[in-house]
C-alpha cells in the first residue's frame, strides 16, 4: 500500500452530541487580542478536516477561553489533555464554569 494514497477513516458524526443538547458557552468576556484570529484558524482547519492541531500561547493568554469558543462554534465534544493533575483540575473548573449545562469531566491517570 502506498503511503501517499492513505485515506484515514472518517466516521459519520451526528449533528448533535449530549443527547441533542447544544454546547452553550456562559461568559461575559469577548475574544480579544490574538484570540479571534486563533479561533478562526482553528475553525478553518476543522472545516478542512485537519484532525490534529496545537494551540500555543504563553501563560494567561486565554488558551482555555479560545478552546471554549471553538467548542461552542463547532458544537462537538472535545478531549483536553493536561500534563499534571493540578492543571487538569484547573481546566476542569474553567470548562465547567464555561459550560455549566453540559457534561464536563476529568480523569487523572497514574500511569
Amino acid at each position: 500500500m502506498e503511503r501517499d494514497n492513505f485515506q484515514p477513516h472518517r466516521p459519520v458524526r451526528p449533528s448533535k452530541s449530549e443527547g441533542g443538547q447544544n454546547f452553550n458557552l456562559v461568559t461575559s468576556y469577548q475574544p480579544a487580542g490574538d484570540q479571534p484570529h486563533a479561533i478562526q484558524e482553528l475553525l478553518d482547519n476543522i472545516q478542512r478536516g485537519e484532525r490534529d492541531q496545537v494551540l500555543l500561547g504563553v501563560t494567561g493568554s486565554g488558551k482555555t477561553f479560545t478552546m471554549a469558543q471553538v467548542i461552542q462554534k463547532v458544537q462537538r465534544p472535545a478531549l483536553i489533555l493536561a500534563h499534571n493533575k493540578t492543571l487538569a483540575a484547573q481546566l476542569y473548573a474553567e470548562f465547567k464554569s464555561f459550560f455549566p449545562h453540559n457534561a464536563v469531566e476529568y480523569f487523572v491517570s497514574y500511569y
